[in-house]
Order: C-alpha cells, then structure tokens, then sequence
C-alpha cells in the first residue's frame, strides 16, 4: 500500500474525530459535513499530487488535484453557509435521540465509518492522477467533460434549492424548481458523477493498468451512501415525516435519483 494512503488514512480519522467534538461541545451537527468535504478534499489533493516516483504525468496529477480541490471549496463552503443555523441538522438531531445517552459513542463510530468511507474516494484521486500514460489520454478529456457537468449540474441544484428556500412562501413546500423537477436529489445524482469523472480517468481498457479498475470503488461508495445510507433516506423521511401530502405526491411524480424529464409526471 502507497504510504500516502496510510497517511490519508489517518488524516481523515483525525479530521472526523475533530468535528465529534465539535459537535459535542456545541451541541450542533451542522459542521460534520463541511469538515467532512474539506478533509476528503485535501485527503484527495493530497493522493494525486503525492510523488509515487514512477514518472508520473505530472499535468494529469494536477488535473485530478483541481478536480479534488474544485469539488471540496465548492461543498464545504456551501455546507459551511447554511450550518449556522439555531436549529440542529434533522438527519444528525434523529439519530441522537434514538441513540440516547449513548450518542456521544454512537456519534464517535458513526463519523469514523464516514471517515472510512473518504478512504476509497482519494484512492480513486490517487488511482486516477499515477496512471502511468506519458501524455493527456482521451480518457483525461472525458473526465474533465464529465466532471465539469457534475460540477455545474450540482451547483445548479444547489443555487436552485437556495432560492426555494429563500423564499417565505415555500416555507413548509417541496422544491419542485429546475432539476428538482426531473429528480428528487439531483445534487445528490451529480456528486455521485463527479465521483465517476476520477474512475473515468484511471480505468484502462489495454490491460496496461488493471489497478485503475479500483477507482470505480468511489463511485460506488459514493452511490451506496446517497442512496441508501446517510443521503436520501433520513431526508426522505424527515420529508415525508414533516409534509406527508406534498412528499407523496412529489414521490409519485418525480424520480428519486436518476434524472427523468419533467414530462414522467405525466
């Protein structure tokens, strides 16, 4: 195992164990997933541009850094942005209570597991970023196409979902605006593709590099904790929980994580 990986390892156990005490000693959750963006996000630049010494490629390092570093800024800032609120994040606020009083443990594992899973995802920066092509691939090209789309399309749903929000005569409402029309978690279908833009850049179909293959655990990771962990469904359920009527309807009409034109509701 490449040392950095070892390193990364622990980088990221030790950033998750800072916002467990942050969020202890505040009695607010709402950092975790900022810090969890930032440190993936340095775990990730860290991986690509650490020196192998095998002749990398050195532009597509730094290519696959700034794709770390783009991802990172982007959703730790805007996680950072609406983490001030007076109330507690509701995913994190239900777990506490039904973990009880032993949620300060439970919280402790709960955010190790989240640290673990950062692991693969800069593996996948590393896998992408060593490939060992002395040029820019067509491959690189696509994976740039691909992640600026993951980009823009998950800044879009964010910026559209701040508006809704903004807007005192949503309040108690489902946002239906834009992408939220052809998918109920269309940020959560575009950071799952962003994932895909590293595996796009380290698979190889010449045999030359099978260890490129491993990058697809990061999307994989990444589609496994969307869908059916830490992602859609506590928000689902607190949707469903708080505004039944709307959410049903809403669920009925619009798919959950794949992108439907609008004209599905029909």
């Amino acid at each position: 195992m490449p040392a950095c990986l070892v390193v990364v390892a622990a980088f990221l156990s030790l950033a998750m164990t800072f916002a467990w005490r942050v969020a202890i000693r505040s009695g607010k959750s709402g950092l975790i997933d900022a810090t969890w963006s930032f440190a993936v996000g340095v775990a990730a630049i860290t991986a690509a541009l650490w020196p192998l010494g095998h002749g990398d490629y050195e532009p597509r390092r730094w290519l696959i850094a700034g794709f770390a570093a783009a991802w990172s800024a982007r959703l730790g800032l805007y996680i950072f942005s609406r983490s001030h609120g007076p109330e507690d994040d509701p995913r994190y606020a239900k777990l506490k209570a039904e973990w009880g009083d032993d949620a300060p443990r439970q919280l402790f594992v709960f955010l190790q597991i989240q640290a673990l899973c950062g692991w693969p995802l800069a593996g996948a920066a590393l896998l992408a970023a060593h490939a060992p092509f002395p040029e820019f691939r067509w491959a690189d090209g696509l994976a740039l196409i691909v992640f600026i789309a993951a980009f823009v399309g998950e800044t879009v749903a964010d910026l559209q979902m701040t508006r809704f929000r903004a807007n005192p005569k949503n309040r108690g409402g489902i946002c239906e605006d834009g992408l939220w029309a052809w998918s109920r978690h269309p940020n959560y279908f575009f950071e799952w593709l962003g994932w895909v833009a590293y595996a796009v850049a380290a698979v190889d179909f010449s045999g030359v590099y099978p260890q490129g293959w491993l990058s697809l655990l990061a999307p994989a990771v990444m589609y496994g904790l969307l869908v059916y962990v830490s992602g859609a469904p506590p928000l689902e359920e607190y949707l469903a929980r708080t505004r039944p009527a709307a959410f049903q309807d809403y669920a009925r009409r619009v798919s959950r994580f794949w992108p439907f034109p609008p004209t599905r509701r029909a």
